[in-house]
């Protein structure tokens, strides 16, 4: 056996996403690292020991541009290029080198933290270090730090140093939460395993183990779906512990919940009410997904108002949008309904005073354990948000080593800045970082797209329920025509909503009606005479009132800032209003309503240039006019398209970063969720030169780019370069008709 102590500028327990985002955060930012992981690999709740589905604030698709940014974007994409298929031990390699990929990073698998050394007294901690058992190694390490962060879901870590933490529910006065208890108990969400099944082609007995439950003596087949060919998160409803103690009570519930699996496997084998002859067990998990423990206190709580109220917070700093979603504390064996949901009208913010301890002043926490109250926690829980809190409180961690900070003292707007400048998904707030120059920069672009117009007509969508079209109105819409197929005379009642908040896509305000006469005929352009001139750039959605006469021509290709959707009725369980359930691209993903409209400034070249990095009441990025078009002239015979950025007064770069656009609205998944058509997003650029030159002097290349897959292309000069203009000149995207940059960033030799 060895002792060793080891010092780093920061210490993250934990290695689930948010842990291991918050470490490469850190990392990143030029701090040393201990990233300490009690599992012999990353991912936690999503690594091939558990296997769950890494879902976030697209809600499977429900909430639009809300896939996350930064650093679980990152993984996201490049799991998509390596592991279309959902394979869970690629997903584990993804994590793995993204965590190697930087140096800044100890990593130590298998090392359980058991020792935390804290004083102070108890309305002010400050933890100096911690202690973790290297299983199987034989090491007894001591990490130093001066600041720590604590991503271990259960929330160990700041427990033991003493920093104040709730479990279970409040009461439903505390926070004024409809969805609370009337009485605040110690109830949590319980704990999940999951299995995998296969086909092995062939007849397969099975033979129940002794422990197997017999479920058809509980309300299981009654009350909850079992498929023969389904496994994995299908049975996300295996859960089990609610009413007892998740930590304390692990292993009965770990039992319980295996008795339930191998009975659940022996009603589909043997009892002949399904067809799975040639089916067997694959793989059972046995490590339980916890979903719920401590959750820390910090100098705010969120609670459900916050998350329904989409509270627009000064110190946002991530976003969640996974609906609220409890379950009852019976888990599996409960009468009602598995899960509660309630979505609110689009993402929501979450507030930096969320992410560090009310009393242990050098602790930050990210993941399920932050502070929230039991009711928003059902929302924030869920792994793509615990990723984007774990990039905060890692940049926020760096930061403070940086400054010589305490957490509660940093600067929000340093923060805010420097999340934005690595790409990290603040909602709505516009960078003004001082020192990227492109801000500076007068934008101009070989071509633009100018107008919106899908024109060549697909199949027919009838008007059996009312359509939506969300359109982006910068600085203005005009012009709108719909193709429409009238099987009679008859009227099309097209509305206009404002959806007020830059990151919904639902109709909230009703700004315009028209009523438009229709005469019977195939293929027949319609001027809605729709026009609205809002006073800031926006989106607008148009609702297509149903008619049994009529029906919409639908072409089977995304457009630009374009999105379609149907509505259907809300589920008998569901709380009502709740628009986000009732407006579904399912059908219609990837494919737009025939239409046409006026100019549009949505898409000019200054849009890579303003600020913003992702959609926010509008697409916020320059795309191009389709390549077909430009091949062969402006920038040189068949080299596409390009943008350009100019500065009255040479400048000297040391660093330029291109975000091209990672198309927000696919919701990508880590496992099997769904199949997701292509491996590489079609908006990323695949080909490119970034080119400078000096006042009217020629181009020359300082960068370049080929077979791209990532969204962040960080391009640094060994020597600093002096210009007086840049362009991005694109060759080859990844399949989209033409080119998109959602930014362009550009900074001296020493920021």
């Amino acid at each position: 056996m060895r002792n060793e102590t080891a010092r780093y500028d920061i210490t993250v327990v934990g290695g689930g996403l948010a842990g291991t985002c918050a470490a490469i955060a850190a990392a990143r930012l030029g701090r040393t690292v201990a990233l300490v992981n009690n599992r012999p690999v990353l991912g936690g709740n999503s690594s091939s020991e558990v296997r769950v589905w890494v879902c976030g604030a697209t809600g499977h698709g429900k909430n639009h541009h809300a896939r996350e940014g930064g650093i679980m974007g990152e993984l996201f994409v490049e799991n998509q290029y390596r592991n279309p298929e959902g394979n869970p031990y690629y997903w584990d390699a993804v994590i793995l080198d993204a965590v190697r990929a930087e140096p800044n990073i100890a990593l130590h698998l298998n090392t359980d933290v058991r020792e935390v050394e804290a004083h102070g007294p108890a309305d002010d901690r400050r933890l100096t270090a911690v202690t973790g058992w290297m299983m199987g190694s034989e090491r007894r390490i001591r990490f130093e730090s001066d600041l720590f962060l604590d991503c271990t879901g259960d929330g160990l870590i700041g427990h033991l140093a003493g920093a104040h933490h709730r479990i279970g529910r409040e009461s439903r006065e505390e926070y004024g939460e409809p969805w609370a208890p009337e009485t605040a108990d110690d109830i949590s969400l319980g704990s999940t395993l999951l299995f995998y099944t296969k086909d092995t082609g062939h007849p397969v007995r099975y033979v129940p183990p002794d422990f197997a439950k017999d479920i058809t003596k509980t309300s299981i087949p009654e009350r909850r779906i079992i498929k023969a060919g389904d496994n994995g998160c299908a049975y996300w409803w295996i859960e089990f512990g609610g009413e007892l103690d998740t930590v304390h009570d692990n292993e009965r519930i770990r039992d319980e919940l295996w008795s339930v699996i191998y009975g659940i496997w022996d009603h589909i084998k043997n009892s002949g009410d399904f067809d799975a002859e040639t089916m067997t067990l694959e793989w059972v998990g046995s490590v339980p997904g916890k979903r719920e423990y401590r959750r820390f206190v910090g100098d705010y709580v969120l609670n459900q108002a916050d998350i329904l109220g989409q509270t627009p917070f000064p110190d946002r700093v991530a976003f969640g949008g996974w609906s609220i979603d409890l379950h009852p504390p019976q888990g599996m064996y409960a009468t009602e309904a598995a899960a509660k949901q309630r979505y609110a009208d689009g993402i929501y913010h979450i507030p930096y005073r969320s992410l560090y301890s009310a009393n242990t002043s050098n602790l930050l926490f990210a993941g399920r354990d932050i502070s929230a109250s039991h009711v928003a926690f059902g929302s924030t829980r869920v792994m793509a948000t615990c990723a984007t809190l774990g990039q905060a409180a890692g940049t926020a961690a760096a930061l403070c080593a940086e400054l010589g900070v305490a957490p509660r003292a940093l600067d929000i707007s340093a923060l805010q800045r420097t999340l934005l400048r690595e790409d990290a998904s603040v909602i709505g707030l516009a960078s003004t970082d001082p020192g990227d120059l492109a801000l500076r920069a007068t934008v101009t672009a070989h071509s633009s797209l100018t107008r919106l117009a899908v024109e060549t007509p697909g199949e027919s969508w009838p008007l059996a329920a009312d359509a939506g079209i969300v359109l982006p109105a910068d600085p203005g819409l005009t012009g709108l025509e719909l193709l429409v197929d009238a099987a009679r005379d008859t009227d099309l009642t097209v509305e206009l909503y404002d959806p007020e908040l830059g990151q919904n896509y639902v109709p909230r305000r009703l700004v315009d009606s028209v009523t438009v006469p229709v005469t019977a005929g195939a293929g027949v352009w319609i001027d809605t005479g729709l026009t609205w001139s809002p006073e800031t750039p926006r989106n607008a959605f148009l609702v297509v009132r149903a008619n049994p006469a009529l029906a919409l021509r639908r072409a089977d290709t995304p457009t630009p800032g374009v999105l379609c959707f149907t509505r259907v009725p809300l589920r008998p369980q569901d709380e009502t209003p709740q628009p986000l359930r009732e407006w579904t691209d399912t059908s219609l993903l990837r494919s737009t309503f025939c239409l046409r409209t006026g100019a549009t400034d949505a898409f000019a070249p200054a849009k890579a240039v303003d600020g913003y990095a992702r959609p926010y009441a509008g697409p916020h990025m320059w795309v191009s006019a389709p390549l077909a078009e430009t091949a062969g002239t402006g920038a040189g015979a068949g080299t596409g398209t390009w943008l350009e950025l100019a500065w009255p007064e040479p400048v000297t770069l040391g660093r330029i970063d291109l975000l091209a656009d990672d198309d927000v609205n696919e919701d990508l998944i880590n496992l099997h969720h769904h199949r997701t058509p292509f491996d590489t997003l079609p908006t990323l650029l695949r080909d490119y030169r970034i080119e400078g030159r000096e006042e009217t002097g020629p181009w020359h290349v300082l960068a370049a780019a080929h077979d791209n897959r990532r969204r962040r292309r960080v391009h640094t000069f060994d020597e600093p370069v002096t210009v007086s203009a840049l362009r991005i000149v694109v060759e080859a995207t990844n399949g989209a008709r033409s080119a998109h940059i959602a930014a362009v960033r550009a900074y001296g030799p020493e920021s």
